[in-house]
């Protein structure tokens, strides 16, 4: 996952007030924690973290006073009525780092026509350098049928990355839809008619 730049400014005015006015003059607050040092607390430009935050685990590089500071995304609030960011918490990483992240399923591919693919999981646990975070994972269909069943140790992560789950955990599945169902009883049909088809006519008595 790309790094992001964005400038960061030290902030020492604290409360739901002083929250308002950084929000107003186009800046969020923000708390960088980690390593056993003291929370840090910054404003963040509102825009810049915004199209930040569209990306699951964003990681990114702060210039806070002059001095580079690499971030991870925790987690972020916004208003339920506006959508505006009214705070962020961010986690220190250090170069060559692991952590633990939880990153999207993407379905790639399909199934059967008559199917549809159902998603066990619909993000996974991995262990990765905290620099190298992939934006998803893929779990690969090429037009399986009905009772397939995509496994952890199907997906492809990345190299030196750790799925935290067991090789055998059901992933997806491709089940059969009501249309399939349908289906069905024709496709029968159609099969058996050839075979009838051949069959001798019977003789008149």
């Amino acid at each position: 996952m790309a790094e992001n730049k964005l400038v960061a400014e030290v902030r020492t005015n604290f409360g739901k007030g002083a929250a308002r006015k950084f929000r107003a003059a186009g800046k969020t607050p923000a708390v960088i924690y980690g390593h056993g040092s003291e929370p840090r607390h910054i404003t963040l430009p509102a825009h810049e973290i915004a199209l930040v935050l569209r990306h699951k685990n964003a990681l990114i590089d702060l210039d806070i006073a002059g001095s580079a500071q690499l971030v991870l995304v925790k987690s972020a609030t916004k208003d339920v009525v506006t959508q505006v960011i009214e705070h962020v918490d961010l986690i220190e990483i250090k170069k060559g780092e692991r952590v633990h992240v939880e990153v999207p399923v993407h379905v790639v591919g399909e199934s059967l026509s008559g199917t549809t693919i159902d998603l066990e999981h619909k993000t996974l646990k991995l262990e990765v350098d905290a620099t190298s975070i992939p934006e998803y994972v893929e779990a690969v269909f090429n037009k399986e049928g009905a009772g397939f069943h995509l496994l952890a140790k199907d997906i492809v992560i990345p190299a030196g990355a750790k799925l935290e789950l067991k090789p055998d955990e059901l992933i997806a599945s491709v089940v059969i839809t009501a249309a399939g169902k349908n289906e069905e009883p024709a496709a029968v049909v159609a099969e058996a008619a050839p075979e009838a088809a051949k069959a001798p006519d019977a003789k008149a008595d």
